[in-house]
This record gives structure tokens, C-alpha cells and sequence, in this order.
């Protein structure tokens, strides 16, 4: 509503405000009233043209008791909290954690693992130094093991591999050995396939890159601070070639002076370090090779594979060498050039570099090495890196960029992992190795974004999986992340509020859908169970499973109070806000099976409040097992439900009980075993054309297996009535009537709302013909709310979302949706559509055979909670008896 004032606020604007605020204050008053502050904002802010109505909700939001006044002070600590928690939104959806602690296999040698490698199903490739690949399942089931080195005579030296790669693409396993080859063995099986020998070093990195349908690039570094790149064309048909050539070892054999003799293939050496490579990767996006060294003048270069003068020329020329024959050139391609300034950008980094990675998307390239620090540099400029993260105690042995997620995934020699935020620069999750179970040194890791998990070989095998939220369908629509526990609407801002089991808190507006704000961490993580509006409707009252009730300005997330108890807290199942004659209060019970009640002191000095003495009947006699429910008729009625049934009604002046009511049984149901008999809703109505209530005032309550029970509280506190209200026989979660106690909602456990007209109940009916119904949720209904002057229905569910219906059950939206609506215009609304969960589920269908059974409560699950099910069929109003 204010967004656009919000965007508008800069420090040089809020320098005017502050004068402007200064003014009013030299002339005696501290405050100013809501006319002046929308002269001001308009004359402060350059907004002659903006709405009153946007300045004025702007003042409410900040006005949140009422007053008519706001001064300087309440107008910052609004801006400050409310930035403050739209920071912590964005931080809060960027959370990521690991699956603590890591899932390991043992290790039964003491052979290190040289790499690992994963394919694109999720396979996981590892070979020691001894020639021994394993592939092994995501969950590291080992499916199969080849020593590949020992086919060879008795009598031959023992060989080691110092590296090895995937080639996907051609079904290839490359590994490089100590004895100066590159060797390529069949994936599928690991059979040998051929071999490239007497290099004129060992490789100790390799990699490969498919740079086309059927070319590609085979990169390695060795001892030397060389870069080696063969450049193979037409690959299929070269490694058949290769493939019938004679064995050495049982293995098809080419030297490298032989290949690169082949018309397909191209051989460049570059010198590049002055030690030992770390590291070299092709980047098929960059074109270029970037490797790594410990030397620190070129502790990291960027290169391209060809030099950028004349490339095509010079590609001719040592093509025609080697087809020819021509000694000198050959001798040129064989001797280590050094590249031209402009083919390659060098960067000086203290210590060296251990690893490193680079990334297109966000034109980033990371390094870290033995000083524990990462770098962050533009990979076009090697002057300054853009950012350093801090936070590693060893040095840093791995490196990997998340392009789709904006995160950088760091391991050190220490075995701890660490996620970091590209653009905020912070660490957003750490995993040491107390916490992962990871021990020793590590030889080799690998991150799988096959199977989003992370692989290291130290003193074992282990696996870190990321936690990952489960993935909706396209055509579902979430508004939360988690189950939503209540909702609520605020007529004074026009505005519905929702919170769910992550302790989050969400306002929506009402007239649109979209989220204009939210807050988290509500309760120290712990599930939001209820909520309550003040009388004005600018406050926020929240119970939480922490047994804490706390008292919100929910337009900017401040804690305006904090109500518990001294001793231990239990969850808090319900509350309200009530007054008895000029005083308010916050009243809430739950599993300490007491009424805790709570003056309303918003001026009050201390943050967190105590309750004031129980009642001495609540002491005495009140309810022995978990309240569940309350409920207020003013102006002295006050009904409380509890898990085993019974219903009290209290005095809420006097504080005495005024009468006890137990849920009864309808004959069918005596003999039930394990009947939920528990109270989670009950209602007052008060209407003078109620038959048969000669107060006027009945007390509705939710009974056992879909029934709604009906108590007269002021004429003998009897049963005046009960009917089977949910067609499936399931327990009706929450009743909600209209402003004139005339029609009476119901929504049940699975999901669906019921309509009945009160003033047409008469006593004994058994099933009274419901005005309309329809399924609204597939799962639990958690919130049920009309708002009359609109004539719609909300609701929320713990399938994450929370809805709104024409109070005859057209489908308006899901909060959160992409499309905007407009209640007062019902072609913006998806009706005649019905959200998609709702209208696969076979309990939506009218006619499925499954209706037209006998269906135990027990059949259903009531909790799809997992995978946010698909949404009902509809069904029309008035379209059959319940």
C-alpha cells in the first residue's frame, strides 16, 4: 500500500522529514497528527501526487495503538524494523543446510583416493592410487570394483595413478599415471580401451571438455608449471583408430608423437608456473584454461588455448606440421611456449593457489589456498579481488560455484565445509567435523549436482546431502513454506495475516493477493499455533509451541511485548482479545490446562509480562487435560474446550465456573475404538430468531466424528441439538459464522467447508440440509474467517496455503499467486476454476465410487502435508444434501 513512499525514503529525505518533525516541536508539540504528517511527507518526500489513503496507512501502521499522534522517534523505529526484517526475509530465503551428520562407508585400505567424480545419473566414480575404480550408488552402495592395474606382467614395476576424469560424453574413464600416460578405458565396463604414452611428464591434473558434437579438449599440468591441451577432432573415429593398435600391457597403444602426427589432433604446450600445478580446468564458457600453482607471481592464470593473434592461422600451421612431417615445427608445437600478455591474464596471490573455480553467470572466479582465505575477483581483472570471505582456521583444499543459486561451497583441510551467499558475501552455513562425523585427511572431494550432495574420501567414504525443499508441481501455488497453523483479517488495514510452523508471519493484501510483507523467528523458531487481532486491528497477538504469547506490530516485525509465565511453558493452543467493561486483555490456554490472562498494557515499562492469578475455580477445578480452544460471548461469557471433551463456560467478570458440558456420543459411535472425542472449536451465536433458545444465545461446539453439537448455556446449559456436519465423518477443525449469527461455516479435516443456516436448525434434526459446501483444502483447515462486509470467505490449511472464496465457495485465489485479483471484480477471480491439488484428489470427485461407501475417519489422511496435494473438485452451491 505504502510501497511506493517506502522507495521514495532516502537519507536526504529523511534529513527533511527529521527538520520538518524539528519544527513542529520548537512550537511545542513532540507529536504531530495524521493531517500534518501527510503534508509533510508530501512536501518532504517530492509526492504532491500521492494518495492521502497511501499516507494514511503509513501513519496507522506507524500509530499502531491508536493514538492519532506520532512523533520523530516512533516514525524511525518503524523504517528500522521494518528494513531490518525485509533483510532478514531476504537472508531467511537463502537458507541452506546440510543433512547432519554425514552418511559414511568405511574404508577397509589405507590407499588414498586420487579424485571423485560423478556422472550425470548420480553414479559416483573413485580411483586410488593403486588403480582400484569403485562406482557406487547416490548412497554409496558399491556397484561395482576393478583393480585396473594389475593385468600386466608380475615382474613390471608397480604403477600409480595420479588423476582421473569422466568422459560422459564418449563413455570414457581417462586416468593419468606415474608412468607417463594418459590411459582410457570403456565406463560401462571398465575394460582397457587405449592409451597415450611417454609424455614427456607425469599429468598430475586432468581434465576434459567436450567442446562440440565431436571434439574435445583433454587438459593436464604437471611438475613443470606446464599446461598440455590435445585438441582432438572427430573423436569417435581417433579412439577407434587408437583402439586397434598394438597392445603394450593388454592395453591399444599410440606415443604422443605418434598422435599428435594424426590429422585429427592438435598438441599445445604452454609454460605457465614456475611449480607444480594445482590445478587445471578448461572453461568451454570462457574458452580458456585457467590453472593453479602455489608459486605466488602466477599463483593463478587465465589463458586461452590458442593464441588470439592469427589463431586459425597458427591452428594451419601446426596441423601441416604434423601431417607433414616437418621437424623444425613439430619440434616448435613440442617445445613449452609462453604466451603473449594478451592471451592470458595473471594473477599474484599471497601463499599460491590450492583450487579454484570460475563461473559465467555471475563473472566470478574464486580462489583459495594456504592462507584460509577465499578470494572473489572479477576473472578480467587480477589487480584487486572483489571480495575476500573470511571464516576457514586451515587452508582450503576445495572450491566449487552454484551458479543457479548464487553460492560458493568451500572445504578445508580440516574437513569443514562451508556455504557462502555470492552477492551478500557472508557464510550462510557451516559444517565442521564434530558436526559432520568427518575425520582425517582428506585426498579428494567432489560436489554432485546430480544428487545436490557433497563427496569426500578422508578416513572413510562420506557423503553430505543438502536438505533440499520439496519440489511442487508447475500448476501448484504455495504460500508458505511450511504448514500454516492460523490466518486472520485486519479490516483497519485490509489486510489478512497468516503464520506457520517455521515460525514465520505473513501480510498479504487482502484486495490483491500479493505479499506486501513478513517476518520470521517469531517464537525462537518454534511453531505459531494461534493468533488474535487487538480491537483496533493494528496489533498482532501470537501463541506459540514455546508457551509464549507475544504482542506484535506486525506491519514492521516489532516485539512489542512478550507474555509468559515465570515457571515452564507449554504450548499455547488458542487465544484472544477480549474486554470486560473498559479493559483489555490477551487471554490464552493451552497444555498447562490453565486460563493465563494478561492485562492489555501497551504503555507498560517491561517488555515481557506476567499473568495475573488464576482464577480460584480454573485452581481448583478447572480442565485436566490439554485446552484446546476459547471462545467469548460479551459481554460476561467465556467457553473453554479441552482434548477429552468437556466444555466449560465461565463467568469471565466473577472468574466462576457457570457450567460443565461433555461431549456426547452419538449411539453408533459408543463403540468406537479410539474416537477423537476432543473439542478444537466451539462458537457462541446470539440471535433472536434461534428456535428454541429462549436466550438467544447457543454455544456450538465440535463433536466426534464430524458432528457439530448444540448447547443451550443460559436455559439449563442442555444439549439443545446435534448433527452430523462433515459428509466423511471427519472432525470438524474450525467454525466461523456471519456478523448476524445467521449462517454457521464448518470446515473439516480433510479440507472441505460447510454452510448451514442456523435460524432454520430445529431440534432433533439429524442431518439438516447444508445451504452449500464445498473442498477449499485437501488437507486440515487450520483457519476459517468471514469477512462480511466483502462477502468472502478465508482460509489456510496445513497444505501450506492460505485462500479466498466468494461466500458461496467460488474460488478467488491462493495468496501468493503470480496473478493478482480483485474481490469486488469476479472475472479477476480463477472461478470457474478450483485449485489443482483439490481437483486430482478423488475425494473432491462428486461421484467416485469411494463416496458412495462407508468411510472410516481412519481411512483418510488428513495431513498431506508433504507434497502440498492437489486441490478439490468444487463443488457447485446448493448442489446436494450434505
Amino acid at each position: 500500500m505504502n510501497c511506493l513512499i517506502d522507495e521514495t525514503i532516502s537519507l536526504d529525505n529523511l534529513q527533511k522529514l527529521k527538520l520538518a518533525f524539528k519544527e513542529f516541536e520548537r512550537g511545542g508539540s513532540r507529536s504531530i497528527d495524521a493531517k500534518c504528517f501527510g503534508r509533510i511527507v508530501k512536501k518532504c518526500l517530492g509526492l504532491p501526487k500521492t494518495s492521502n489513503a497511501q499516507i494514511q496507512g503509513l501513519f496507522k501502521k506507524i500509530d499502531f495503538l491508536g493514538q492519532g499522534q506520532i512523533s520523530w522517534g516512533e516514525f524511525c523505529t518503524h523504517m528500522m524494523h521494518e528494513y531490518k526484517e525485509k533483510q532478514e526475509t531476504v537472508r531467511r530465503s537463502k537458507q541452506v543446510a546440510f543433512t547432519l551428520p554425514a552418511s559414511m562407508k568405511t574404508l577397509c585400505h589405507g590407499i588414498p583416493i586420487v579424485n571423485i567424480h560423478s556422472s550425470h545419473d548420480g553414479t559416483i566414480v573413485t580411483v586410488r592410487e593403486d588403480g582400484v575404480v569403485c562406482c557406487c550408488s547416490p548412497e554409496l552402495k558399491p556397484l561395482k570394483t576393478k583393480h585396473l592395474f594389475n593385468e600386466g606382467p608380475a615382474s613390471r614395476k608397480s604403477k600409480w595413478a595420479s588423476d582421473f576424469i569422466l568422459m560422459t560424453e564418449f563413455n570414457k574413464l581417462m586416468i593419468g599415471t606415474g608412468d607417463r600416460e594418459i590411459q582410457l578405458y570403456e565406463l560401462s565396463t571398465l575394460e582397457p580401451y587405449c592409451q597415450i604414452n611417454a609424455l614427456e611428464t607425469v599429468p598430475l591434473t586432468l581434465d576434459f571438455g567436450c567442446t562440440g558434437p565431436d571434439k574435445c579438449y583433454i587438459v593436464y599440468g604437471d611438475t613443470e608449471g606446464c599446461v598440455t591441451i590435445i585438441i582432438i577432432s572427430s573423436v569417435g573415429d581417433t579412439l577407434r583408430l587408437w583402439n586397434k593398435l598394438p597392445e603394450i600391457e593388454n592395453m591399444p597403444n599410440i606415443a604422443i608423437d605418434d598422435a599428435v602426427l594424426f590429422p585429427n589432433v592438435t598438441f599445445v604446450r604452454w609454460k605457465v608456473h614456475q611449480d607444480w600445478i594445482t590445478q587445471a580446468k578448461y572453461f568451454h564458457s570462457f574458452q580458456a584454461v585457467v590453472s593453479s600453482s602455489k608459486e605466488e607471481s602466477t599463483s593463478l592464470v587465465i589463458g586461452r588455448v590458442l593464441p588470439l593473434t592469427d589463431a586459425e592461422q597458427q591452428l594451419d600451421d601446426i596441423r601441416e606440421a604434423c601431417y607433414e612431417g616437418k621437424t623444425k615445427k613439430i619440434q616448435l608445437s613440442w617445445t613449452p611456449q609462453l604466451r603473449a600478455s594478451c592471451d592470458q591474464t595473471v594473477f599474484n596471490i599471497s601463499k599460491g593457489v590450492k583450487t579454484f573455480d570460475l563461473c559465467q553467470k555471475h563473472s566470478l572466479l574464486v580462489t583459495g589456498g594456504m592462507d584460509r582465505l577465499i578470494r572473489m575477483w572479477n576473472p578480467h581483472f587480477s589487480g584487486k579481488p572483489n571480495g575476500i570471505l573470511k571464516g576457514h582456521s586451515a587452508p582450503i583444499t576445495y572450491l566449487h560455484i552454484i551458479p543457479e543459486n548464487g553460492q560458493i561451497f568451500s572445504v578445508s583441510i580440516d574437513c569443514t565445509v562451508k556455504i557462502w551467499d555470492i552477492q551478500d558475501q557472508c557464510c550462510l552455513f557451516t559444517a565442521d567435523s564434530q558436526a559432520s562425523g568427518i575425520h582425517g585427511d582428506i585426498s579428494a572431494c567432489s560436489y554432485s549436482s546430480a544428487v545436490k550432495s557433497f563427496y569426500f574420501a578422508a578416513d572413510c567414504i562420506a557423503v553430505l546431502s543438502l536438505k533440499i525443499r520439496p519440489r511442487l508441481h508447475s500448476r501448484l501455488t504455495v504460500s508458505h513454506d511450511e504448514t500454516v497453523m492460523c490466518c486472520g483479517y485486519s479490516e483497519e488495514f485490509r489486510q489478512v495475516v497468516s503464520c506457520s510452523e517455521g515460525s514465520v508471519v505473513k501480510v498479504w493484501d487482502f484486495d490483491t493477493g500479493r505479499q506486501l510483507f513478513e517476518f520470521g523467528g517469531t517464537h525462537d523458531q518454534s511453531a505459531i499455533t494461534c493468533m488474535a487481532f487487538d480491537a483496533k486491528g493494528r496489533r498482532l497477538i501470537t501463541g506459540g509451541r514455546d508457551g509464549c504469547v507475544k504482542i506484535w506490530n506486525f506491519n514492521n516485525g516489532q516485539c512489542l511485548k512478550t507474555l509468559r509465565k515465570d515457571d515452564e511453558c507449554h504450548e499455547v493452543c488458542d487465544c484472544i482479545f477480549l474486554q470486560v467493561h473498559r479493559t483489555f486483555y490477551v487471554m490464552s490456554v493451552g497444555r498447562d490446562r490453565k486460563i493465563d490472562i494478561y492485562p492489555d498494557i501497551p504503555e507498560g515499562l517491561h517488555h515481557v509480562q506476567r499473568p495475573q492469578p488464576s482464577w480460584q475455580d480454573d485452581l481448583k477445578s478447572g480442565h485436566k487435560e490439554d485446552i484446546l480452544c476459547v471462545a467469548q460471548c460479551p459481554p460476561s461469557l467465556l467457553a473453554t474446550s479441552s482434548y477429552d471433551g468437556e466444555i466449560i463456560v465461565w463467568n469471565v467478570i466473577s472468574g466462576r465456573i457457570r457450567c460443565r458440558l461433555v461431549s456426547p456420543l452419538l449411539a453408533e459411535h459408543q463403540n468406537v475404538e479410539g474416537l477423537d472425542t476432543s473439542v478444537p472449536s466451539i462458537i457462541f451465536f446470539k440471535n433472536s430468531k434461534l428456535q428454541h433458545f429462549s436466550s438467544a444465545t447457543a454455544l456450538l461446539s465440535a463433536g466426534a466424528m464430524g458432528c457439530i453439537n448444540i448447547w443451550n448455556v443460559l436455559s439449563g446449559s442442555k444439549l439443545a441439538g446435534s448433527f452430523k456436519a462433515s459428509k466423511f465423518q471427519q472432525k470438524i477443525t474450525k467454525l466461523a459464522k456471519t456478523a448476524k449469527d445467521t449462517l454457521l461455516y464448518a470446515a473439516d479435516r480433510i479440507g472441505y467447508i460447510y454452510v448451514y443456516n442456523m435460524e432454520k436448525f430445529t431440534a432433533g434434526q439429524k442431518s439438516p440440509r447444508a445451504e452449500g459446501f464445498w473442498r477449499a483444502h485437501t488437507s486440515r483447515i487450520t483457519g476459517l474467517q468471514i469477512v462480511d462486509n466483502d462477502q468472502v470467505v478465508l482460509t489456510s490449511s496445513t497444505d501450506y496455503t492460505v485462500r479466498l472464496w466468494s461466500a458461496h465457495g467460488e474460488y478467488i485465489g491462493t495468496f501468493g499467486q503470480s496473478e493478482s485479483w480483485s474481490v469486488h471484480i469476479s472475472s479477476s477471480w480463477k472461478h470457474p476454476a478450483v485449485p489443482y491439488e483439490v481437483l486430482i484428489d478423488p475425494l473432491s470427485m462428486p461421484h467416485h465410487e469411494i463416496l458412495n461407501v462407508k468411510i472410516s475417519s481412519d481411512d483418510i489422511d488428513t495431513d498431506k502435508t508433504g507434497a502440498h496435494k492437489g486441490e478439490l473438485k468444487a463443488l457447485s452451491w446448493n448442489s446436494q444434501a450434505c
